[in-house]
């Protein structure tokens, strides 16, 4: 039961299944290469008031070796402070509900009959990669992560072209991963991250077909459920 919340919990942590081209690095000293790419990431940041994606994800379990992989659509829409209103709907491996509004989150397993409550919040070391770095600011980036690392050009599966940097948590910067890796794309929106634990287990989450600023409801964050669905308190 710990492994499945741990899954729900960790979707904000978008890792997904992929193969990049080989990386051509560019000069990681350069201030002004890594101020370019800060201010493109503030500029979507800004920009951003939705988005629709379709998203995969891949956890590994270094202890054993071991890879599970998980595939759905997720809606996205920015709210004030460290809140945003995410959905994900899973497709595979089966059917799941994972809904973040307010604060809180409701995690569906139609199949189970059950779904698991919670605040998002007080997990919040646990939810981190795409849709954290999607809502953080230039300012939160800089105070929060030592100066971005092995910077270079990579082409991701699909043509996309983006830039990675390595991001390492400063101390008592409230994380619990050793250090995350970002893919942002030309627009300056994270596409795909990769979050590393302490034990070097992994998330990556990439996100495709994006459709930026569609009409999205906040209806749409409410899992409705019927009264014959079991709820647990998380």
């Amino acid at each position: 039961m710990k492994k499945l919340m741990t899954f729900g919990l960790a979707i904000m942590l978008f890792v997904a299944a992929v193969s990049v081209n080989s990386p051509t690095t560019v000069n990681a000293q350069s201030a002004g290469l890594v101020s370019s790419l800060l201010n493109r990431m503030e500029r979507n940041r800004q920009s951003l008031k939705s988005l629709r994606a379709a998203i995969s994800m891949e956890k590994y379990n270094a202890q054993i070796r071991d890879t599970d992989r998980y595939q759905g659509v997720v809606l996205y829409v920015p709210a004030a402070g460290r809140n945003a209103y995410v959905r994900v709907d899973w497709d595979k491996p089966q059917h799941e509900v994972l809904a973040v509004a307010n604060g809180k989150y409701v995690l569906f397993r139609p199949r189970l009959n059950m779904a698991y409550e919670g605040n998002a919040r007080s997990n919040k070391n646990k939810v981190g990669g795409a849709f954290d770095f999607l809502r953080m600011s230039r300012q939160e980036l800089t105070s929060r992560f030592e100066q971005p690392q092995d910077v270079s050009s990579e082409t991701l599966w699909g043509g996309v072209r983006t830039t990675h940097l390595k991001l390492v948590p400063k101390a008592g910067a409230g994380y619990s991963f050793k250090y995350a890796e970002v893919w942002v794309d030309e627009s300056g929106m994270p596409v795909q991250t990769k979050v590393v634990e302490q034990n070097d287990d992994h998330t990556v989450v990439r996100l495709t077909n994006l459709e930026r600023n569609a009409g999205i409801s906040l209806d749409q964050f409410n899992v409705q459920l019927d009264k014959n669905v079991k709820r647990v308190k998380a």
